[in-house]
């Protein structure tokens, strides 16, 4: 992180990685399988959290009470302690088209997974699809407003609360829906 900070992403060989890290470049890529990987590992990780949270939900759950299931074990992996270092990866990623290809990609696979897992569960892709949508923008909405808070408030008070707001909505959706059918 600090080499990407100081001399930027795009400029930052695995050499110099390996050599700040003491390890030879082939430790290094044993490790992770190019430099982008250093600032993305950990996506293995919140796919199976997203999965497990869907598939542990209680027997009889709604289809929202399912998706915060399985968005809410995501705030785990980012403690407070790691916090600094999100934000410095905050700074990163945009200076780097390769590294926003990479963040688009993780949050998809994350979607994905959710959506799967959500199907699985509800019966019905499509509105499991929506459902993940949904959910990991709010998970990333309220990821985002955690790494700009001065505060030393959990990630998951600002997840919970954007899952509010997502809740909400799609509540006031189907009541006006339902309303617009009556008349």
């Amino acid at each position: 992180m600090e080499l990407f900070a100081e001399r930027g992403y795009d400029d930052t060989t695995a050499a110099q990685i390996a050599d700040r890290a003491n390890v030879t470049r082939t430790t290094l890529f044993r490790h992770f399988a190019d430099k982008r990987e250093i600032l993305f590992q950990g996506q293995d990780e919140l796919v199976d959290l997203a999965v497990k949270g869907v598939q542990d939900a209680a027997p009889g759950s709604t289809p929202l009470e399912i998706l915060r299931a399985g968005i809410l074990p995501l705030c785990t992996v980012h403690t407070e302690d790691r916090r600094q270092v999100r934000q410095r990866l905050a700074v990163i990623i945009p200076t780097s088209l390769e590294l926003q290809e990479r963040a688009a990609f993780k949050r998809s696979a994350i979607t994905d997974a959710l959506a799967g897992a959500l199907a699985a569960r509800l019966g019905d892709p499509h509105q499991a699809s929506m459902l993940a949508d949904a959910g990991v923008r709010a998970y990333y909405d309220g990821y985002a407003t955690w790494i700009d808070s001065d505060e030393s408030d959990a990630l998951i008070d600002h997840v919970s609360a954007v899952l509010a707001k997502v809740e909400s909505a799609l509540v006031g959706l189907a009541f006006s829906t339902l309303a617009m059918a009556r008349t």
